[in-house]
């Protein structure tokens, strides 16, 4: 029989977001238009009081509903993370947000998809994980149209939906068949289930269509094709959503299934888990080469962190998962900080060719700085705090016999330098045609101070992350 007494103070990050989604979808409706400037400020102090409010839940480790529902350090972190990552959009974006329609609904979606994230991390069963995987979808097909009267952005949304819905129907088929197997839909009902038992054929495509459902949500080769277009064609802070708080979500939501639901089918999947984060590695770093516009850049740039971050599963022990806590939120501080410069460049010039770039370091220093830092962090070079990420992830998978696969991605982390220098190469040594200075409005100059100092602080002084993202690591008891 189900317990179904609430501890609400162990929800407290999902009260405090549905709350202020509806409060903002409220006042959208009460408030006259021409008074609705300051709502962003509303939703970007109402998302950092949620994400304070989230470190009193450190060490809870409750369960809601007999199992359907966690809260432990795992998820706390993850919440943590896309928390991160909507506060920096929200803050980076309010000129780019002040030009489209229906802004109060535009930051009440960002919310909604935070929700949808936060119960993702926190689901303890397959149906709440689809549930709160779908409410996050929902909403960034939503966000990922938002500009109507840009071709490009309605394109983009289309084909979001068309191959968001389908990935979600091959994710759910994989759910149905572990479900069927195992005879429940609760994460550790279902690794009892299947521990010591043999391996079942119809296990195997099931954890094969769970892989590809997975796959798409983090932008793995080969179910990357919709990156490309939708990072393009999506608004600038959806984009930027898109590549870092989804795809930690995701990630976190891949790590809880096949480490707490399949741990005893490691030997089936980890191998074809290290295949396909070779070469998303590989496409990835390679595809971003020729591109001449940022945004697809910083697209396939995403397909190959999303090969770094996969390492971490590969190696299923807790350096890979702590590798994984702590590069997703250092990727977090680097690719909002690089869209965040993207926002401001588009803003200024209405264009993201690269060669629009030129001379930013003299129109606007401080954006050239950051998006420098912020690349650089993301190549892995020291003393920058995507090294210290990368050097996690790399020493797990050598930890576990994959020395080939760290080689792989030493190797690609290279060829990044070389496409994230060829943009700093156009902002400091390019001829601008334009010498304006680009004016960087107050709540865009905070947010890309705040991502510089933490990139560099967590570089030099990884410790309290680390802390945090082992105390993650460990909610899974792995050697």
């Amino acid at each position: 029989m189900l317990d179904f007494q609430i501890d609400f103070s162990v929800i407290l990050v999902e009260v405090l977001l549905a709350a202020l989604g509806i409060g903002l979808l409220v006042l959208g409706i009460l408030v006259p238009k021409e008074q609705r400037k300051a709502f962003g400020y509303l939703a970007g102090f109402g998302l950092i009081g949620t994400l304070i409010a989230s470190f009193t839940l450190y060490g809870a480790n409750a369960e809601l509903f007999n199992g359907i529902y966690v809260v432990d350090d795992f998820s706390v972190f993850f919440k943590q993370v896309f928390l991160a990552a909507a506060v920096l959009v929200v803050f980076s974006s309010f000129q780019y947000v002040e030009r489209l329609d229906y802004r109060m609904e535009f930051y009440a979606l960002v919310v909604f998809a935070a929700l949808g994230a936060s119960v993702m991390v926190s689901a303890g069963d397959l149906i709440t994980m689809y549930t709160g995987l779908e409410l996050m979808t929902i909403s960034f097909f939503i966000l990922t149209a938002f500009r109507k009267t840009e071709p490009k952005s309605s394109e983009a949304g289309l084909k979001y939906l068309i191959l968001g819905a389908v990935s979600s129907a091959v994710l759910l088929y994989g759910l149905t068949i572990v479900y069927g197997i195992a005879g429940s839909t609760i994460f550790d009902e279902i690794a009892a289930s299947l521990s010591g038992s043999s391996l079942e054929p119809a296990l195997i495509l099931g954890i094969v269509f769970l892989i590809a459902g997975f796959g798409f949500k983090i932008s793995a080769v080969p179910f990357h094709m919709w990156s490309p277009d939708i990072y393009h064609g999506a608004p600038s802070p959806v984009t930027s959503l898109l590549s870092t708080g989804s795809k930690a979500a995701a990630f976190a939501v891949f790590v809880r299934v096949f480490l707490g639901a399949l741990p005893d089918t490691r030997d089936t999947w980890v191998m074809l888990l290290a295949v396909i984060a070779a070469a998303t590695m590989l496409f990835g770093n390679l595809a971003a080469i020729p591109q001449t516009n940022l945004k697809r850049m910083l697209a396939y740039s995403s397909v190959s962190q999303a090969g770094y971050i996969l390492t971490g599963l590969v190696a299923a022990n807790a350096l890979g998962v702590k590798g994984i806590a702590f590069y997703t939120m250092i990727y977090v501080f680097a690719s909002t900080a690089a869209f965040a410069v993207v926002i401001a460049v588009s803003n200024a010039l209405r264009s993201n060719e690269i060669k629009d770039f030129a001379g930013l370091s003299q129109r606007s220093p401080l954006a050239a700085a950051v998006l420098t830092v912020a690349m650089l962090s993301m190549a892995g070079i020291p003393p920058l705090a995507g090294f210290v990420g990368k050097f996690y992830l790399f020493s797990a998978v050598v930890d576990q016999g994959f020395l080939w696969l760290a080689v792989i991605g030493l190797v690609m982390s290279m060829v990044s330098v070389y496409y994230y220098l060829s943009v700093v190469k156009v902002m400091y040594l390019g001829e601008a045609t334009d010498s304006s200075p680009i004016r960087l409005p107050a709540a865009m100059q905070g947010t890309l101070i705040v991502v510089l100092l933490l990139t560099l602080f967590f570089g030099i002084y990884p410790e309290p992350l680390s802390q945090l993202a082992e105390s993650a690591s460990k909610v899974f008891l792995l050697p």
